[in-house]
């Protein structure tokens, strides 16, 4: 068992602060759990700490606000900002991040306290030490660059090392590196612009074994990082995201885990999967083999094999990881399936805020809540449910043969994404869709309760959305004998393949979509759950309005401005065109603001 050791350099950091802020921080005490010391003009200072332990995570330093002398006394102290308006302090691994206004003058301070602490890389030493390319993902604060510094120190006693310093966050400020890089080499880039340049330049200059990379965020880092792993060099580096699922959805890092494509299927292809034609799939190796999720300070989420992991999310099927805790000194290992709620990144909830008095007490003021996410009893304004589109008739014929699950109706149905009302045949009747008839509510018992879905011949991954867009208890599975609900297209179901014909063998309710779009999707959802709302025409026309401007766009047209929408359509368009690999922003103000599609 490694002993952990902390060194912070606090009181090198304390000497440049404002002599007030120092007091109220001495009063307070628990400097091993500082974090950041927050500077804003016209504010009252803050203070971020790690653990719940003092009641919140911030605390307010004191009651009179940030003034431009505050300002003006720590920049004096400091080294100079750099382009992306960062400083430090000469062989420390402090970082004072600046807010300019648009004349060019600081107006607001972030004090990031960095701490060498030596003996933390036990938890995936083994990793480290195998020779593989490894990413670190994480959200801000949890250690990702903590965790890389000591990477370096530890593989530079044996091996080569040069690290790619962008911000002097892994060797610290000046040109001397910081002790805790032990005898790692460190190249500084004049501009964050340049990161990618020094990144190669290390390779053909340095001749290094590993190079160790903080903060991989652009397209050119992402390529430079791909040219570095092709010539047998190991990289450990982080990057901007949380989780697997983030890299897979951001189209300018998507390379570091082997890039997203479209692939068009044979049709022969396509029915053996039980997918439509047009499918994601993953587009070259990846640039790390390993990836590894910091979630706490000491519990990890480890992907060993990036490729398997994204080909089985790209399927829709969970993969295997590993998570990793460090637990008095030793390392448990649990190997574990992920689920849904794991690969997603969650929000992190806000915390209380609290004021410290002369006396070094404590006043708690908690911040507003968030809005309820939606909700099926009651839906949101803000996040208007789907009505269900006019449709076409369709036959359905329905057995009697399985019992349903409890809580849900007895009677099959079926829709191609329209108000449906059906009666309950016998044995071998047919069921006919009438376009106009309003859809009978469904169970009260239903509502809170998860239904499994089955998606065939339809895009998985589309449905997964949208189940995500509705916030409905919904999940996919992978078997048709496990499903409450099959969801199909008019194509497939006219074929009558096997798994519709096991649908309605085993009384397994049908829902035919008259097209793939997510909007069909969202009416399929909206009759599902019973969910109404006086808003969702617009809303429906706005997605259908934005599906046909990202055809126009990949068809070759130069940009499409879409219809004036409110603040949660824009963010619903937004995304559509983030996960078509187009650029999209918006322009005008309310009530005419709106978005622009386009492409890079």
């Amino acid at each position: 068992m490694q002993e952990i050791r902390i060194t912070d350099d606090l009181d090198v950091l304390l000497a440049v602060l404002p002599p007030s802020l120092v007091d109220a921080l001495q009063r307070i005490g628990k400097f091993n759990e500082l974090i950041e010391i927050v500077m804003d003009l016209g504010r009252r200072p803050e203070a971020r700490y790690v653990s719940n332990e003092l009641g919140g995570e911030e605390l307010i330093l004191r009651e009179s606000e940030i003034s431009v002398e505050d300002i003006d006394y720590l920049i004096e102290r400091i080294g100079e900002f750099d382009d992306d308006n960062r400083a430090g302090i000469t062989r420390t691994l402090h970082r004072i991040s600046g807010i300019r206004n648009r004349r060019g003058t600081v107006v607001g301070l972030t004090c990031r306290v960095g701490r060498a602490v030596y003996g933390t890389l036990e938890i995936i030493e083994d990793i480290i030490t195998s020779g593989k390319s490894i990413l670190l993902l994480g959200r801000p604060g949890v250690g990702k660059t903590t965790l890389l510094r000591e990477a370096a120190r530890v593989m530079a006693e044996n091996t080569r090392v040069v690290i790619v310093d962008t911000s002097n966050e892994i060797g610290g400020d000046g040109d001397i590196p910081h002790p805790a890089v032990g005898r790692a080499r460190r190249m500084q880039v004049s501009t964050p612009s340049l990161q990618h340049e020094v990144m190669i330049e290390a390779v053909e200059n340095h001749n290094p074994q590993v190079i160790v990379i903080d903060e991989i965020g652009r397209e050119q880092e992402a390529e430079a990082a791909r040219t570095i792993a092709e010539r047998g060099v190991q990289l450990i580096g982080t990057a901007h995201g949380q989780t697997l699922e983030n890299l897979m959805m951001n189209p300018t890092l998507s390379d570091l885990i082997g890039g997203i494509e479209s692939v068009t299927l044979s049709d022969e292809e396509a029915r053996r999967r039980g997918t439509q034609k047009t499918v994601l799939e993953r587009r070259a190796p990846p640039t790390f083999d390993v990836l590894v999720e910091i979630r706490e300070r000491y519990k990890l989420l480890v992907h060993y094999d990036v490729a398997e992991a994204v080909d089985n999310l790209l399927r829709d099927k969970m993969p295997l990881a590993e998570i990793r805790e460090l637990v008095n000194g030793e390392v448990r290992r649990t190997p574990v399936r992920l689920t849904r709620n794991d690969v997603e990144a969650d929000a992190q909830p806000r915390r209380p805020r609290r004021s410290l008095s002369s006396a070094g007490e404590s006043v708690t003021a908690l911040e507003p809540a968030s809005p309820p996410a939606f909700k099926l009893e009651k839906p949101n304004v803000m996040t208007p449910a789907v009505k269900p589109l006019e449709g076409t008739t369709t036959a359905l014929a329905v057995p009697q043969s399985r019992e349903p699950r409890e809580g849900f109706g007895t009677a099959p149905f079926a829709t191609a994404s329209t108000a449906i009302k059906l009666s309950r045949l016998a044995e071998g009747e047919t069921i006919q869709i009438e376009e106009d008839d309003a859809l009978d509510e469904l169970p009260s018992d239903l509502k809170g309760k998860q239904m499994r879905l089955f998606a065939f011949g339809v895009p998985k991954h589309r449905l997964k959305q949208a189940v995500r867009n509705m916030s409905v208890p919904a999940e996919i599975v992978e078997s048709v004998d496990d499903a409450d609900v099959l969801i199909t297209s008019k194509a497939y179901y006219r074929t009558r393949p096997r798994a519709i014909t096991d649908a309605e063998h085993n009384n397994v309710p049908i829902y035919v979509l008259r097209s793939n779009s997510s909007a069909q999707m969202e009416s399929c959802l909206a009759d599902l759950f019973s969910i109404s709302s006086e808003e969702t025409v617009p809303y429906e026309r706005a997605m259908e309005e934005t599906e046909e401007a990202i055809r126009r766009v990949l068809s070759g047209d130069r940009l499409v401005n879409l219809s004036p929408q409110n603040t949660f359509i824009r963010r619903q368009q937004h995304e559509r065109a983030r996960v078509s690999n187009l650029v999209s922003h918006s322009y005008g103000k309310e009530p005419l603001r709106h978005v622009r599609i386009f492409r890079e």
